[in-house]
């Protein structure tokens, strides 16, 4: 029981990392999907064919693929990253490619009558956009940004091929010891899905807390 209790410590000393991972991976895909997603609506083309250039090069080429480059090709260009660095960097760019898009979708969801009663207001194009259109376009992004960041959750344990130790190299350490399989597949199974289901109970929170307040923004 003790052997098991040392090896127990040793995946929940992966999910820290897990959650670590996790949480400054989200914050970067945040960052890039209100850049990118804003910029696809730019009046210049040059920001536009810009963020068009990101999303489309994150969605279509493999996470596997962009984390080895992080992490191996980029010290030939003299920027040298930890394998936590680097699996913070490739999640965060590679969700918020996909995050970028719901961006961009709800933006356009909001009704044309707002950006018109904007107007009407005298207001300009980034007063429109930061006190009007987001707050009321944020609530319809909740949702598949919940979807996201539990994507980007699971797709954590592709840092173990960089020997970063999440939960997932941390299980496969167990395994190589012990010859079980069973138990610390199925601990980081359940640490999985209880970060997961954290990560929804928090979205379907704060979904609820913006649809009170939204009364309050429309114009």
């Amino acid at each position: 029981m003790s052997v098991w209790s040392g090896y127990l410590t040793l995946i929940l000393e992966g999910a820290l990392v897990t959650l670590e991972l996790t949480i400054m991976g989200s914050a970067l895909a945040l960052v890039m999907a209100f850049l990118a997603g804003l910029g696809r609506l730019s009046r210049f083309f040059a920001v536009r064919a810009l963020a068009t250039a990101y999303i489309e090069f994150f969605r279509g080429t493999s996470i596997f693929v962009q984390l080895f480059w992080v992490y191996f090709v980029l010290p030939f260009a003299g920027l040298t990253l930890t394998p936590l660095q680097a699996g913070v960097l490739a999640l965060g760019l590679n969700v918020g490619a996909y995050a970028a898009e719901v961006v961009r979708g709800a933006v356009k969801a909001v009704g044309r009558e707002q950006s018109e009663a904007c107007i009407a207001l005298n207001l300009s194009r980034t007063q429109r956009m930061r006190h009007v259109i987001l707050p009321q376009a944020l609530p319809l992004m909740l949702p598949t940004f919940c979807n996201n960041a539990i994507e980007l959750l699971k797709g954590t344990a592709v840092v173990s091929l960089i020997s970063l130790t999440d939960m997932t190299f941390q299980a496969q350490v167990v395994r190589a010891q012990t010859g079980n399989t069973l138990v610390p597949f199925a601990t980081i199974l359940i640490l999985y899905f209880l970060m997961a289901s954290a990560i929804s109970a928090t979205m379907r929170w704060l979904e609820r807390r913006m649809a009170r307040s939204l009364d309050g923004i429309r114009t």
